[in-house]
């Protein structure tokens, strides 16, 4: 979940050098094309919106969420922070909602120049805008203040480039392509499955996909679905309130729901509401009254007084172990005999240091052990390198000994076995679980991921899932992370919604 040493939490991006001498301010210009009034959207439905010259999305700089935040172009991803309504004021003219703060595109001044930002809707003249239609189906954005368009300076193709307003020219960096988003086809979903999800994991039981993933605060949720596109727009709700709690009311962490003998057990990371949170972290467990695993729970045990990150499960020769990540002088991988789902009855191993150099990009760390069993064999997928940078990975022990507990009876894949895919847009995937679909014949991978190399070690990650296949050596082959947006088939013998 997070290493030791705290890293930036926030997206950040490179900020693009803005020219102070003189510059061509629009477009290439071309013959105006007339101001038509074809162009029309749904007013219930979400937007893309592609620019024409740099082929890169209308995009909320840095996630921001205040007024006054600065909008950019960025890579397509289809996140949020990419997703825009059209909110009618009447005449021809519409508001611009971003889905990710809720506010609007605004010019708050009429010159030339003037930086396009997001406030809080006013239904001002300078947060309205018409469509006037270009060649190819694109359009064009027009004030109704000013008369000018959305205009990216200089015509830059890069990330990150500054969007104004300039007199209208018809240039194709004026120009826009409409992108509507809807919902996934039957038997069908895209990534994300939940925005704003770090460290889920999900289980399919009695009928429902079950997802939990991180909060940050002092509450454990989850929301359920028939189907995996479902939960993309399900309801989170509140399964245990950690307030209150001595050591542990807060900053809850990877949370994990485990069926042990006809009862869920739900592991999980919270400390003590500090600001330096690091110190505090530690593991708990809570256990449900029935074999729902919604609850209702009751808390149950503290699981050591050491810190300690992202408990899981591994059984193995009909025992328990508690798994999890602790610092050794480096942050590393650690099981614990388990005599029951809540009571520790040995001492803490290390089984997997950060030696690798993959392992250690921007920062040494071994954390997020999942179990992965298959014919027989037991393995560990785990998190490998920072998470609050891009190269936050997936990492593989296999047990080839007959002790879990015995360091040298695991053997470390050499290689990373999932990682960022740059060309998809996908950074930093990891901290991921496993599922089956519901008519047991797939295996599936649930993990969270970043959409920008400047991605952070926050809530702003999202929960993303995909099939998985089986090398000839009895491996896991993840196959590379797929791009947001991609319509994917859903698991094999889902319910219908």
């Amino acid at each position: 979940m997070t290493p030791i040493t705290s890293g930036p939490r926030r997206r950040r991006r490179t900020a693009l050098v803005l020219a102070t001498t003189t510059v061509l301010l629009g477009g290439v210009t071309s013959a105006l094309p007339p101001t038509a009034s074809a162009a029309t959207v749904d007013t219930g439905a979400s937007y893309v919106l592609v620019n024409r010259n740099s082929g890169k999305a209308l995009d909320v700089y840095d996630l921001a969420t205040a007024d006054g935040a600065r909008i950019s172009q960025y890579t397509r991803n289809d996140g949020a922070w990419q997703q825009w309504q059209f909110v009618d004021s009447g005449g021809g003219y519409y508001r611009l909602r971003s889905r990710h703060s809720g506010k609007v595109l605004d010019f708050t001044s009429t010159a030339d120049r003037t930086g396009l930002v997001q406030n809080t809707d006013a239904n001002r003249t300078g947060q309205q805008f018409r469509l006037a239609d270009s060649d190819g189906g694109h359009v064009r954005l027009l004030n109704r203040a000013s008369g000018k368009a959305v205009d990216v300076l200089d015509s830059s193709t890069a990330d990150g480039a500054q969007l104004i307003q300039w007199p209208d020219t018809g240039g194709t960096n004026q120009q826009w392509q409409l992108v509507k988003l809807g919902s996934s086809a039957p038997g069908t979903f895209t990534n994300p499955i939940k925005r704003n999800g770090p460290d889920p994991w999900l289980q399919f039981h009695n009928g429902y996909y079950h997802l939990a993933t991180t909060t940050w605060n002092s509450t454990i949720t989850m929301r359920r679905s028939r189907t995996l596109a479902g939960l993309s727009s399900a309801a989170d709700q509140v399964v245990f309130n950690l307030s209150g709690r001595p050591n542990g009311c807060c900053n809850m962490w990877a949370p994990e729901f485990h069926l042990l003998g006809g009862r869920w057990y739900l592991y999980y990371v919270a400390g003590q509401n500090v600001p330096d949170f690091n110190p505090t972290q530690r593991l708990h467990v809570l256990e449900s009254s029935g074999s729902d695993p919604m609850g209702p729970y009751s808390f149950k045990a503290d699981l050591g007084n050491t810190w300690e990150l992202d408990p899981s499960i591994l059984q193995h020769g009909g025992k328990l172990y508690l798994m999890g990540s602790a610092t050794d002088g480096t942050q590393s991988l650690t099981i614990t005999p388990l005599s029951n789902p809540w009571t520790i009855s040995g001492s803490r191993r290390t089984i997997s240091q950060p030696t690798l150099s993959w392992e250690r990009q921007t920062h040494p760390v071994n954390e997020g052990a999942e179990p992965l069993y298959r014919n027989g064999r037991t393995m560990i997928v785990y998190s490998a390198s920072a998470c609050w940078g891009p190269d936050y990975k997936l990492g593989l022990l296999t047990l080839t000994g007959s002790d879990p507990l015995n360091r040298s009876h695991w053997t470390k894949s050499p290689n990373p076995v999932f990682q960022r895919n740059d060309g998809n847009g996908v950074f930093a995937p990891g901290h991921n679980g496993f599922f089956k679909s519901p008519d047991g014949t797939e295996d599936w991978i649930v993990y969270h991921a970043n959409d920008s190399a400047g991605g952070g070690c926050d809530m702003n990650r999202s929960t993303r899932a995909q099939e998985f296949t089986w090398n000839s050596d009895g491996t896991p082959n993840f196959g590379t992370p797929v791009r947001l947006g991609t319509q994917l088939p859903a698991p094999s013998g889902e319910p219908a919604a």
